[in-house]
């Protein structure tokens, strides 16, 4: 079986910096692959920011146009959570972003620039964060993205917010 592939174009200001391709694992985790291809599908991810970046944890996209400035217009109600389906969430995976509550993922998503054991089922909480593929190519254009500088996040309260976010240009799906 062909897993799909989705390719983020990014940018900053002017500047190309290249395109970070995923390959989506629809046998463990279907009901979020097809969660986030609806977003890539929509266009929802075009024009959005990395807007946290801690560069020994992650890096996070897919839910604000600028800095403070949520997307909300094509919001998709929350999937539930694979997290129990066993992948890792080791670097080079991409995983759902959600609140506190297990179920609440929607459009935000996070690159793992590190191994990130911690957040694999069951985690603290029982639930963990839910993986659901990987980077295949474009992996340098990540760290780059991770090390972007940083200022005060007001909504996090840590050095997470980029001062001149990375943007997804275009997210597209590639045919296999």
């Amino acid at each position: 079986m062909d897993l799909p592939r989705v390719a983020l174009e990014i940018a900053q200001g002017d500047q190309d910096w290249g395109t970070i391709v995923l390959e989506l694992d629809t046998e463990k985790t279907p009901k979020t692959v097809e969660n986030f291809l609806s977003y890539v599908d929509a266009r929802f991810f075009d024009g959005t920011i990395f807007h946290r970046v801690i560069p020994t944890f992650m890096i996070q996209g897919g839910g604000y146009t600028a800095p403070g400035k949520a997307k909300t217009g094509g919001l998709r109600p929350p999937v539930e959570n694979e997290a129990a389906a066993g992948l890792k969430n080791q670097r080079g995976t991409i995983a759902m972003a959600r609140t506190s509550a297990p179920h609440s993922a929607t459009s935000q998503f996070f690159i793992n620039v590190a191994d990130n054991a911690m957040l694999d089922h069951p985690a603290r909480d029982g639930w963990g964060y839910c993986a659901f593929g990987r980077v295949v190519a474009g992996m340098e254009v990540a760290e780059r993205i991770k090390d972007v500088e940083t200022t005060r996040n007001p909504q996090m309260g840590e050095d997470s917010q980029p001062v001149d976010p990375p943007v997804i240009k275009r997210a597209t799906r590639l045919d296999t």
